[in-house]
């Protein structure tokens, strides 16, 4: 090997690609052999090393894919399996395969190849040019619904008029160089929230963008409900906002109330119509009433996000890493 020949085999980084997965046992087939692909690509073009692998983090699905991942990984070097004890929830999983990594940069994508894994070697690109973080934007959302168009897209304005610093129409389809993710390890928070500790860590950025696909095969794990609850623990997580408007509602609240009281007095003492004590007792008392109990539930909601944080319990568990060298560990 030349000198030449010598440099390029350095300068090419090992690629890390973490992909959590949940009840995913119909898309994991043609996710496997796209990102196998991928990686084939990508060394052949010589833009990462032949010491990259695709981590798949199983947490806790309740069908097929542990038993899919299994035999991957039994097959391919490229391919680590790891399995949590239990179910997490998605960004745990995600923060597990990051922390297992031990590659030059990673590459964090869902498994249902919504988000297109071609973008990854731009990804890569931008990496090279001397970018720690690329953040992987969406373009179009052409394959959603206008129902989830519209609510995805609210969602990121909300964030931002509550002060939450995110990258719009961005998810968790992201590149981090390992600098960047040893960072990210040092917020050991445990309502992880992850795309915006992401943007705390700061290092030169840059964008990618892509239009978001059509899901290859299964249904989406984000419905509605969970919608909504990601959306509050990501405003609860980076934002007193909430606990702020308490107190311009509480003002409120004591404006409106002067104002109903001069209304009863003015019906009491200028008109016949007023039945004696309706008015000064009901509409106060519902009014001050549903304000309370609307404040209490936000200052609950802190105070629950305290409770989690100090008891310091750890984010997952991992009960196997299985690789084709049948290096199975329990842990």
């Amino acid at each position: 090997m030349d000198i030449s020949e010598l440099t390029m085999t350095i300068n090419q980084p090992s690629l890390a690609v973490v992909v959590p997965c949940y009840n995913e046992e119909e898309v994991l087939p043609k996710t496997l052999s796209v990102l196998l692909a991928l990686l084939s690509d990508l060394e052949a073009k010589q833009k990462i090393s032949s010491a990259s692998r695709i981590y798949f983090v199983d947490d806790g699905s309740k069908d097929a894919t542990w038993a899919q991942l299994e035999q991957a990984a039994a097959a391919y070097d490229e391919v680590v399996a790891i399995k949590l004890s239990r179910n997490k929830g998605h960004q745990n999983a995600l923060y597990a395969g990051l922390c297992t990594t031990t590659e030059d940069i990673i590459v964090s994508i869902d498994a249902d190849l919504q988000d297109d894994p071609k973008n990854i070697e731009y990804m890569v690109d931008e990496y090279l040019k001397g970018n720690e973080v690329v953040y992987g934007v969406r373009s179009a959302r052409h394959t959603d619904t206008f129902f989830k168009r519209f609510t995805a897209e609210g969602y990121y304005h909300v964030m931002k008029k509550m002060g939450v610093d995110l990258v719009f129409n961005h998810a968790d389809f992201r590149l981090l160089s390992r600098r960047a993710l040893d960072t990210l390890q040092q917020y050991d928070e445990s309502n992880l929230f992850l795309r915006g500790i992401v943007r705390e860590i700061g290092f030169k950025s840059s964008v990618v963008e892509y239009e978001r696909q059509a899901r290859e095969a299964g249904e989406s794990k984000y419905p509605l409900r969970k919608m909504l609850s990601f959306a509050w623990k990501g405003i609860t997580a980076f934002s007193t906002m909430p606990l702020r408007m308490i107190t311009v509602l509480g003002l409120l609240s004591g404006f409106v109330s002067f104002f109903l009281m001069v209304w009863v007095l003015a019906v009491r003492f200028f008109s016949d119509d007023a039945m004696p004590g309706w008015a000064s007792t009901l509409l106060p008392l519902l009014f001050i009433g549903s304000v309370q109990l609307l404040c209490m539930g936000i200052i609950g909601e802190y105070l629950s996000k305290i409770y989690e944080e100090v008891k310091r319990r750890p984010k997952y568990h991992i009960s196997d890493i299985v690789k084709k060298e049948n290096n199975k560990s329990d842990l």
